[in-house]
Order: structure tokens, then sequence, then C-alpha cells
């Protein structure tokens, strides 16, 4: 990532179990409503939001989330 807003955000991936997080993730959404849904998305955004909780880097992720693609 070369934007600068993005610059806090780790250049490098992360994950330790990309394929199982996935699987996880639609797993929960498994059976829900789309209102459901959607609040099982804003619940888990705030979750990981607290996990990280540096505003620089939840900004970054913000902006990275607004990049098209």
């Amino acid at each position: 990532m070369n934007h600068p807003a993005l610059s806090p955000l780790a250049a490098t991936p992360q994950w330790e179990d990309a394929d199982t997080f996935y699987e996880q993730l639609l797993d929960a959404h498994a059976g829900l409503s789309a209102e459901a849904s959607a609040l099982l998305n804003a619940r888990l955004i705030l979750v990981l939001a607290h996990q990280i909780g540096r505003r620089d880097v939840l900004a970054a992720c913000i902006e990275a989330a607004r990049l098209p693609g």
C-alpha cells in the first residue's frame, strides 16, 4: 500500500490462517437475514476496532476500505 494515509498499516500480510477466518466469517452469517448480517458486521467491526485501538491505524483502515477494488 503506497497511499500516504495508509502508512500505519502493515505492508506485509499478517494472516495466520486466512482461509479459516473467511470460513468462520461465512459460517457466522449463515442463516441470518440481511439486517441481522449487517448488525453482525457492525458488531464485528467494533470488536476488531477495540482490539486495534490506535486511532491512526483505524483511520488508515477506513481509508483503505474506501479505496476501489
